[in-house]
């Protein structure tokens, strides 16, 4: 059983200016570089689950998703950075799917083709709907990224790159 560190993609991966769908409007945030590369040196599988109702509610196609989650990829690999699954659930709020954060839906189809030790395992995101997912699929850490008011998470930043630092001086926290 391997542990994975799951990450949201708008405010946790870029910068979210809102259903980014283009590469022209794709930014990394900053220290997510360190911060993945940490995660990688400590043996962690990397997943990116995200909520994408810019599709379901026409504001951009999957082929949209797609080209930019490519790039995206690519950019990564590009820093040594492998990602094993981008999971992402299409679907606008209102059709109630069982894939939407913070339903269990992307975790589960991860589930099914990687034996992953969800107690040893971190979550990060930066909308309680990532913190509540952490907790309905049972993942043992969560950190919150923001200024939002949180509940439930292990640890809270005000940035990723906050996030990153604090986690290189204390990499023992997210060795198991």
């Amino acid at each position: 059983m391997k542990k994975a560190l799951f990450l949201d993609r708008d405010g946790i991966i870029n910068i979210d200016h809102g259903y980014v769908a283009q590469i022209e409007n794709f930014a990394f945030t900053e220290g997510i570089f360190k911060l993945l590369h940490l995660f990688i040196h400590k043996g962690y599988l990397l997943f990116i689950i995200t909520n994408q109702s810019g599709i379901g509610r026409g504001y951009y196609t999957i082929e949209d998703f797609n080209t930019l989650t490519s790039w995206m990829l690519n950019i990564l690999n590009t820093h040594n950075i492998t990602i094993e699954k981008v999971a992402y659930c299409p679907h606008a709020p209102e059709a109630n799917c069982h894939c939407r954060k913070p339903q269990t839906g992307m975790i589960e189809e991860i589930l099914k083709h990687y034996p992953i030790d969800l107690s040893n395992s971190w979550l990060i995101g930066d909308k309680q709907s990532d913190i509540d997912l952490a907790h309905n699929a049972q993942i043992g850490h969560s950190i919150a990224i923001g200024s939002r008011t949180f509940e439930n998470y292990d640890y809270l930043f005000p940035s990723i790159l906050k996030c990153a630092e604090f986690l290189e001086e204390n990499h023992d926290i997210i060795t198991s």
